[in-house]
């Protein structure tokens, strides 16, 4: 039988570091060279029967305590939530030992390749057998959150883990609720200022409680994105004009940021769903300004107005955090070219990018 990398459970870092062993003495232990035991332990690579037996060996223990193919997934999976319609197409993810059915949706990478179609209405999602890692499920790592720039982040996880990154675009409380109901793996939250570094972690605290650890991603300019031939040179200026503002949904860093601009005034009645749509609302004539990433609004040619920066963190379940796609993650987010990337656009800074902090009592 042909077990394809990604498929094969693999205890293999979890032993290590309980032993307290660095790879390089598990590669001198076992006879392996570090690099295929990093390899390994990141499922980059399926040992052979011989350096399973050589690992086991080294450890005085079973290959099966080591490695095992993984329990059967439920044979009928279920939507993570019901289409909007049919035909529809679908990504898969296993999520806590559940195979979830996403309908696909509009998303920050583009179109990422679907994984079934449902025809009727009353016909159910099926378990697909994939054409390869990035089309299984036990190698898809499901995020929510609004950051514009995470192509980076799905680049680099593809490249280094062949981990599949679905993106779903929703606000900070939209995203911490799905995570909360156990249908993303990690979700993306900015409710604080980069002068309160940890008010995420209160923010994560007061909704779901301890348990969680959060990964910082960067610290990102917002502010007001406004059409150029305005010529704004002011914050108060801006403030002080007659302005058609777009807003943004509640629930949003971005909707925390605008109403605190706009103090007691009525919240604008057209109202993006992100960053890019603030822009795009802004470019195409429909409103004078909004709240944006300076990111955004320098990609569409806009003014920008510094209000605040803000700390944007990956909150995950401290059950899930030895997950291979969370570590996954992790190393992706702690690599030299993702940091260097992200400090290369407009507005980032990736100074602590990486750095993980669990959520207590």
């Amino acid at each position: 039988m042909t077990v394809e990398r990604g498929l094969l459970e693999n205890r293999l870092r979890e032993e290590r570091q309980r032993r307290g062993w660095s790879q390089d003495e598990l590669a001198r232990r076992s006879g392996l060279s570090r690099t295929g035991v990093s390899a390994i332990e990141m499922q980059r690579l399926v040992p052979s029967a011989a350096a399973a037996l050589a690992l086991a060996a080294a450890f005085e223990c079973r290959v099966e305590d080591l490695f095992r193919l993984p329990q059967t997934l439920a044979a009928a999976p279920g939507w993570a939530w019901a289409p909007r319609g049919v035909p529809c197409r679908y990504w898969q993810a296993e999520i806590g030992g559940r195979l979830r059915c996403y309908p696909v949706e509009a998303s920050p990478l583009g179109v990422v390749p679907h994984d079934g179609v449902v025809l009727e209405a009353t016909e159910a999602p099926r378990v697909e057998a994939g054409g390869g890692i990035l089309n299984e499920a036990t190698a898809t790592l499901v995020m929510a959150g609004c950051d514009p720039a995470v192509g980076l982040l799905s680049a680099v996880l593809a490249r280094s883990a062949g981990v599949r990154l679905i993106a779903l675009q929703r606000s900070s409380r939209s995203a911490l609720e799905l995570l909360r109901q156990g249908l993303v793996h990690v979700a993306g939250v900015h409710l604080t200022g980069a002068d309160h570094p940890e008010g995420n972690d209160e923010v994560v605290h007061r909704e779901l409680g301890p348990g969680y650890r959060l990964i910082r991603v960067a610290r990102w300019d917002e502010g007001i994105a406004f059409d150029p031939s305005l010529k704004l040179g002011w914050l108060r200026e801006a403030l002080a004009s007659d302005l058609r503002w777009v807003g943004r949904e509640a629930g949003s860093g971005a909707r925390q940021c605008l109403d605190a601009l706009l103090g007691g005034r009525r919240p604008p009645r057209r109202v993006a769903l992100d960053h890019r749509g603030v822009a795009t609302a802004v470019q195409g004539g429909w409103a004078d300004a909004g709240v944006c990433l300076r990111l955004v609004s320098e990609e569409a040619g806009l003014g920008f107005l510094a209000v605040r920066q803000e700390v944007y963190d990956l909150c995950v379940p401290d059950r899930w955090y030895d997950d291979r796609r969370v570590q996954a993650l992790v190393a992706a987010l702690r690599s030299p070219a993702y940091r260097r990337a992200l400090a290369e656009l407009p507005g980032y800074r990736s100074d602590d990018t990486g750095e993980v902090r669990l959520i207590r009592e």
